[in-house]
């Protein structure tokens, strides 16, 4: 059977990471993009190939139209063409919701370029080496719809982005499929790294507390969320699928 192709960006670590190893165990070639964890990068390559996959990584910005053209052929060029496009890089800034005066316009120029027009551009690129039943999936959060999340650029990006996935599932269909997981609050390095150890803790177990299911979501129950939007046989387009542990829904 035909191997399907798959781009991943932000696809060295986290989600993107975990997406890119499920997929090779599904039966896909994977092009893994990065734009500094050049060494995570490999290893998830290698960890691909382990998985029967054939797998590079390439470096690119998504936020540069050019590195977004130059990622998509690189798969052309290698595969022929691409059947799916996952769309996880992102980026943030943390600074308090209310903290207004801290919020920059470098710091919504940086946010909106990577986490909006970044996956604008991958989609651009690629859909003329889509063939029909080909799907995009773009990893967003929910707070693109609670308001509420790392900063303001931040939120508002990830609205952005969820505005642009049901406008090209309008525009690309019916080739090509577009939808959006929505994560909560995921374990994991990202915020981890963003706000500290002592801080992060609080913050999870207090998310944990708030959500029906009393915990957070690991990377790999995004990338399976992912991956059931990139079955071929799927009719699912233009959703915004949220994967929070029922936090949205709250507990009682």
């Amino acid at each position: 059977m035909t191997k399907r192709i798959a781009i991943i960006t932000g696809g060295a670590t986290g989600v993107g990471a975990a997406v890119a190893r499920m997929l090779s165990a599904r039966g896909h070639n994977v092009l893994i993009n990065y734009s500094r964890s050049g060494d995570a990068a490999l290893q998830v390559v290698a960890e691909c190939i382990a998985l029967g996959a054939d797998a590079l990584a390439v470096k690119a910005d998504v936020a540069s139209d050019s590195d977004c053209r130059t990622l998509v052929q690189q798969a052309v060029a290698r595969w022929g063409h691409v059947d799916a496009l996952v769309n996880s890089a992102g980026t943030t800034r943390f600074i308090p919701m209310a903290d207004l005066e801290a919020v920059t316009t470098d710091d919504f120029e940086r946010v909106y370029a990577v986490n909006t027009i970044g996956p604008f551009q991958m989609a651009r690129a690629v859909k003329a080496h889509m063939p029909n039943g080909s799907a995009i999936v773009n990893v967003s959060s929910i707070a693109g719809l609670t308001g509420s999340g790392s900063s303001l650029p931040y939120v508002l990006s990830k609205a952005a982005l969820n505005m642009l996935t049901v406008s090209l599932a309008r525009t690309l269909a019916p080739a090509v499929r577009v939808n959006a997981v929505l994560p909560g609050m995921i374990d994991g390095r990202w915020m981890r790294d963003g706000v500290g150890e002592e801080a992060y803790e609080k913050v999870k177990s207090k998310y944990a507390n708030a959500s029906a299911l009393g915990t957070v979501s690991l990377p790999e129950h995004i990338a399976s969320a992912v991956c059931w939007l990139l079955e071929a046989g799927s009719v699912v387009t233009g959703q915004l699928i949220p994967v929070d542990a029922g936090f949205m829904l709250g507990r009682l």
